[in-house]
């Protein structure tokens, strides 16, 4: 994609794209009506001030964080139309300062976790709808199919559901304009929320006082996977359709609040039973079965919005080397459509994990908030380097940053209650997924270090009398390398000892094939150079981190191209094969490391690299995640040495005659 279309997709309106953009970007923070005054509300008696101050916040919250943070600014950090937490990191790695990865490390394992407990409390939330009719209904295994359903469906891509997407999440937010008009008309002086102070009176007076922000807060939580989908919609949509959104939201958590000062001094068990919901309380007995069936469908895609958002978080770590590598599947030719079945697997097994333990919406509400708040203070610190990069003006950023972390960590410290209440399940899914990926990244680190790197001209001689060496059984035609060398005249030393000594393997042309993977999301280049003319060439393709890496494709593309060119013949140097112009074979060959006995190594490298070991077990072949065909590629293994004792004392005993 050039730049130039990427400005497209940021500067084109139009009514298609913000329809789309309704079904893709708002369904989290557009499904939060379904449990945020429920939350605030819990088991208090209500009150004119829990309730007027409780919208107070929803509203400044929905203002200050939502939109001046992530629609006005956040969405302005766009790493070539792709927007993220590792886009974002992407962009600010050019400052060179080391320490960014944590946050960008911590920021994405924590948005990963929240993937997992949004589909089932935004289903549980819509399905429990169900009690009003029947208040004793089991809900579970409704919950259960739906999401099962839901992530089979993945497979296919979203293209198939997408186009119904649009046009119910337009029907839902309609609803939620309407359902609330109807009630705010009753009650105009519910508008007095729009005044801070209730917002301030409700922290300091309730009895939870500050802590009900925790509750609060699950109004905002879709503002990070907003951020995070901004590459499908384009930046300009999301905020034009951002207006209606929000409008839309207020008035529906406006309308609730009117239905609920009406009814002061009761209890939501009260005017509804045990599943009191203000947002079906609102609606008249005959909407709501159908407001159950809108608010489900909604909840569904909401979820999915998730789940499609945690595989392209996961392709991106993969491509930064923050994750072992997966199969990825393409399931539609759309742009960012792409499909990683281990993953769609293990968040199916996590969500029905997080139905099985809480059972009830009410429940999850514990839980959730306590990730998503660190994944927003992460993305502050990035966001911060960010305006720097940027020369905005230090006058700007300091009030700027300190407002938001300010306001994030006021969240974060109102959530920590929700610790014993459930928010340690998502907390140890973040630690689990964090260590994964610092122990992923630190391992390439330390054998990267530890792989010694030669030059090619000390080998160009022997390679060239080794290409004619009749001697020798020759061992394919073409011959082919994939590199970790960064410079074209370098070559790791593994590599050379493959072909000279491990078994001579003699080939009439050796290439040298290097993989850039790019700090943008989509670019597909190549670069090639010849070392030694006929005998030795090497070939460095540039790749987004988000395109796919099928090597075995592009490299017969590079082929293509240079036989046009008249820069290689690639025909078979076997008389035979050569005077029926067969195309000669290709051999790949990949090594793959072990841990040698010989390493001496610290306590921590050997924490790092048996943990590395261990994961490398479950993550995808070199040959598979290079996308190579497994017939025509020999593995070979190679001991990976750290610290090698440089010499070993030993002292010679001459032997005696008797």
């Amino acid at each position: 994609m050039s730049s130039h279309s990427h400005q497209n997709i940021h500067s084109k309106l139009s009514t298609a794209g913000l329809l789309v953009t309704l079904g893709i970007i708002f369904g989290d923070i557009g499904t939060s009506p379904l449990y945020v005054m429920k939350a605030i509300l819990g088991d208090y008696t209500i009150t004119s001030d829990i309730v007027l101050g409780g919208i107070s916040c929803i509203f400044w919250t929905l203002t200050l964080q939502t939109t001046l943070k992530y629609v006005i600014i956040t969405l302005s950090a766009d790493n070539h139309g792709e927007g993220g937490i590792f886009a974002l990191f992407a962009l600010v790695k050019k400052t060179k300062i080391k320490w960014l990865i944590v946050p960008a490390i911590i920021g994405g394992s924590t948005l990963l976790a929240d993937g997992i407990i949004t589909p089932p409390i935004s289903v549980s939330s819509a399905v429990e709808g169900l009690k009003i009719f029947k208040p004793e209904l089991n809900t579970i295994p409704i919950v259960i199919v739906i999401l099962i359903i839901l992530f089979i469906i993945q497979q296919y891509g979203t293209k198939l559901v997408g186009k119904f997407f649009a046009p119910m999440m337009l029907v839902w937010f309609a609803m939620l304009g309407i359902l609330g008009s109807l009630q705010v008309v009753q009650n105009f002086a519910v508008f007095k929320a729009l005044n801070p102070y209730y917002a301030y009176h409700l922290l300091s007076a309730h009895p939870e006082g500050f802590f009900v922000l925790g509750a609060v807060f699950l109004c905002t939580t879709g503002a990070e996977a907003l951020y995070s989908d901004m590459g499908h919609c384009g930046r300009k949509n999301i905020r034009v359709s951002w207006i209606f959104v929000k409008i839309m939201l207020l008035l529906n958590y406006f309308g609730q609040g009117a239905y609920l000062i009406s009814h002061e001094g009761k209890t939501l068990a009260e005017l509804g039973g045990k599943n009191g919901n203000p947002f079906y309380l609102i609606m008249e007995t005959w909407f709501q079965p159908i407001g159950v069936v809108i608010a489900t469908l909604a909840a569904v895609i909401a979820s999915q919005a998730l789940i499609s958002g945690s595989f392209t978080l996961i392709n991106e770590a993969m491509r930064l080397n923050f994750w072992p590598k997966a199969k990825i599947k393409y399931p539609t030719e759309e742009k960012g459509q792409l499909y990683i079945p281990s993953i769609n697997w293990l968040l199916l097994i996590g969500c029905i994990g997080i139905v099985l333990y809480f059972k009830e919406s009410s429940n999850m509400e514990h839980a959730y908030g306590l990730a998503i708040v660190l994944t927003m203070i992460m993305t502050t610190i990035l966001l911060n380097f960010y305006l720097i990069m940027k020369r905005v003006k230090m006058y700007y950023i300091v009030p700027l940053i300190a407002l938001y972390l300010v306001i994030e960590f006021s969240f974060l410290y109102a959530n920590v209650t929700k610790f014993l209440h459930g928010g340690f399940v998502t907390l140890i899914i973040a630690i689990v997924l964090i260590s994964i990926m610092t122990t992923w990244y630190l391992a390439k680190q330390i054998s990267k270090t530890y792989t010694k790197i030669v030059k090619i001209d000390t080998y160009k001689k022997v390679l060239a009398e080794l290409s004619v060496d009749l001697s020798i059984p020759k061992y394919a035609t073409h011959l082919v390398y994939m590199t970790n060398s960064m410079r074209s005249d370098e070559i790791e030393e593994k590599v050379m000892y493959s072909i000279l000594q491990k078994r001579p393997k003699r080939a009439d042309i050796y290439w040298f094939v290097h993989v850039n993977i790019l700090s943008e999301p989509y670019k597909k280049e190549y670069k090639v150079i010849e070392l030694v003319k006929d005998d030795i060439y090497r070939i460095d393709f540039y790749l987004g981190f988000r395109e796919a890496t099928k090597i075995n494709l592009m490299f017969k593309q590079v082929l293509k191209d240079m036989v046009q060119r008249g820069e290689v013949d690639i025909t078979s140097r076997y008389e035979s094969l050569n005077k029926n112009n067969i195309i000669g074979d290709f051999k790949f060959v990949l090594s793959e490391k072990f841990l040698s006995n010989d390493s001496d190594l610290t306590f921590f490298e050997n924490t790092v690299m048996s943990a590395y070991f261990f994961l490398k077990k479950f993550s995808l072949s070199e040959e598979k995640g290079f996308g190579l065909d497994s017939s025509s590629v020999k593995v070979e293994q190679f001991p990976l040495v750290l610290h090698a004792p440089e010499k070993i004392e030993m002292k010679r005993i001459e032997c005696r005659e008797n």
